[in-house]
C-alpha cells in the first residue's frame, strides 16, 4: 500500500503574476497618497498652524491631522466592504483610488494658514477623513481580491508580494522627499515645493485608476454570484451573528501590524530628526532604506507562510519585531550599529505586515469575507493608528527607548494570539479554502 502524494501547488500562470502585479501597483500608488503627509508633517506644522504656537503642540496637531485619516477609515471602509461582497470585489477599487488621489491633489493646491487663517487645518482636516475613508476601502478588498485569485499553495507568497506593494507607496513616498530634500533648501520647501508631492499624488490617482481597468473579477466571487442564494443581503450582520469568535484574533493581529507599520514608518523618521539631530537628508534616505527591507521582508515573510503556516509564522515575527525595532534604537541611542545596517534589519524584522493578511482572509468565508475582514481591521486599525504616535510622541521625552518596549509588549500580543487561538484551532490547518 502506497501513501498518495500530496498534488504539487499550482505554478503562477502569467495572468495570476499580471494581476498580482497590477493590484500592488495600484496600491502602491494609493498609499503614497495616503502616507505622503506623514513625511512632511513637521513642514505642514509650520504652514497649516499659527506661528506663536509653541512647536511641540503644532507638530503634535499636525500629526493629530494625520491620524483622524485613521479614525475615518471604519466608515468608509464597512460601506465600500458591504458593496465588495454584494456587487464584487473589484469595483471598490477604482471608486476607492478615486477618493484617495482627489484630496491629496487638492492638498497640494490649497491656501495656508497665512493666508485663510484658520481655515486651512480644518480644511485639511476634511481632505484626510475622506482619504481615511479611502484607504479603509482599500486594504481588506485588494487582500481578498489577490487572495482569491492566487493558485492554492501560493496564497501567502500573493499576499506577502501584495503587502511589499502597499508598502511600495512608503517607499514613494520616502524617496519623493529624499529627492525634494536635495533639489530644494528647507526654505523653498516651505515656500511652494511642499506642494510638489501632494500634485504628484494627484497624478498618480489617474495612473492607478487607469490600471485597475484591466482587473477581473475574482473566480471565486463570480462562484458565489452565479448561486444567488449564498449572496447575503446585509454581510456585516451575519458577520456580527456567526462569526463573533474571529474577531477578536483579527483586531489584535491588526494591533501587531499597526504597530510594526507606526514604528518603522511613522514615529521613527520623526524621531530622528526631533530628538537625535539627524537632517532632513539623512532621515528621508535612511528611512527609505528601511522600506525597502521592509518590501523585502513582506515577500520573504509570505513565502515562509506558505511552508510552515500562516500562524506558525505569527509566532515567528512576533519574536523578530521587537528585535529588530531594538536594534534600530539601539544604532541610534547607543550607536552600537550602523544606522542603515540597523534599518535595513528592522525593515526585514518587521516581516509581520506580510504574515497577518493571510491569517485575516482564514477567518472568513467568502460570502462575507471583506465585510468581516474590513469591520475588525478598520475599527482595530483606526484606533491604534490614532493612538499610537500621539502616545510616542509624548512619551518620547520621558526615554528614548519608548518604541522599543512598546514592540516588546505588542510582540507579547502576536505571541499570546497565536498560541491562543492557533491551539483551539489545527495549527497545521492555516491554509485557508478560499471558495468556501
Amino acid at each position: 500500500m502506497t501513501a498518495t502524494a500530496r498534488p504539487r501547488p499550482k505554478p503562477f500562470s502569467r495572468a495570476d503574476y499580471r494581476t498580482l502585479g497590477l493590484a500592488a501597483l495600484g496600491g502602491a500608488l494609493e498609499i503614497y497618497d495616503f502616507i505622503i503627509f506623514v513625511f512632511f508633517a513637521l513642514t505642514l506644522s509650520q504652514l497649516f498652524f499659527p506661528p506663536d504656537m509653541p512647536e511641540w503642540l503644532r507638530l503634535l496637531q499636525s500629526f493629530g491631522i494625520f491620524v483622524t485619516g485613521y479614525l475615518a477609515r471604519p466608515l468608509g471602509g464597512i460601506l465600500m466592504a458591504h458593496f465588495a461582497d454584494r456587487l464584487g470585489r473589484k469595483r471598490v477599487f477604482s471608486l476607492s483610488i478615486l477618493m484617495m488621489a482627489l484630496p491629496c491633489l487638492l492638498i497640494g493646491l490649497m491656501p495656508t494658514y497665512a493666508q485663510i487663517g484658520f481655515w486651512a487645518p480644518l480644511l485639511l482636516l476634511a481632505l484626510r477623513v475622506m482619504q481615511g475613508a479611502a484607504v479603509g476601502g482599500e486594504v481588506p478588498s485588494a487582500w481578498v481580491f489577490v487572495a482569491e485569485h492566487a493558485p492554492a499553495g501560493h496564497r501567502g507568497y500573493a499576499l506577502g508580494v501584495l503587502q511589499a506593494g502597499l508598502t511600495f507607496g512608503y517607499l514613494l513616498g520616502a524617496l519623493t522627499a529624499t529627492w525634494l530634500a536635495r533639489v530644494y533648501t528647507p526654505q523653498e520647501i516651505l515656500d511652494y515645493a511642499w506642494r510638489i508631492p501632494f500634485l504628484l499624488g494627484g497624478v498618480f490617482g489617474v495612473v492607478g485608476v487607469w490600471l485597475r481597468r484591466w482587473l477581473s473579477e475574482t473566480p471565486v466571487f463570480m462562484a458565489l454570484h452565479a448561486q444567488k442564494e449564498d449572496m447575503q443581503r446585509l454581510p456585516l450582520g451575519q458577520v456580527l451573528r456567526e462569526h463573533r469568535a474571529s474577531l477578536l484574533p483579527a483586531a489584535l493581529l491588526t494591533c501587531v501590524l499597526t504597530s510594526a507599520v507606526v514604528v518603522l514608518v511613522v514615529i521613527t523618521p520623526t524621531v530622528m530628526q526631533q530628538r537625535f539631530g539627524f537632517s532632513a537628508r539623512e532621515t528621508f534616505a535612511l528611512s527609505a532604506w528601511g522600506i525597502v527591507f521592509l518590501n523585502i521582508g513582506c515577500v520573504l515573510a509570505g513565502m515562509l507562510v506558505d511552508r510552515i503556516g500562516a500562524w506558525r509564522s505569527v509566532l515567528l515575527y512576533s519574536l523578530l519585531l521587537p528585535l529588530g525595532i531594538g536594534m534600530l534604537y539601539a544604532s541610534l541611542i547607543l550607536q552600537w550599529l550602523a544606522p542603515g545596517i540597523a534599518y535595513a534589519l528592522a525593515g526585514l524584522a518587521c516581516g509581520i505586515v506580510g504574515v497577518v493578511p493571510s491569517v485575516m482572509v482564514g477567518l472568513f468565508p467568502a460570502r462575507i469575507r471583506v465585510s468581516g475582514i474590513s469591520f475588525t481591521y478598520n475599527i482595530a486599525y483606526a484606533l491604534w493608528a490614532s493612538v499610537t504616535p500621539l502616545l510616542l510622541i509624548g512619551l518620547m521625552p520621558i526615554s528614548p527607548w519608548v518604541c522599543v518596549v512598546y514592540c516588546l509588549v505588542m510582540g507579547a500580543v502576536g505571541l499570546l494570539t497565536a498560541a491562543w487561538f492557533a491551539a483551539r484551532h489545527d495549527l497545521g490547518c492555516d491554509q485557508p479554502c478560499l471558495g468556501k
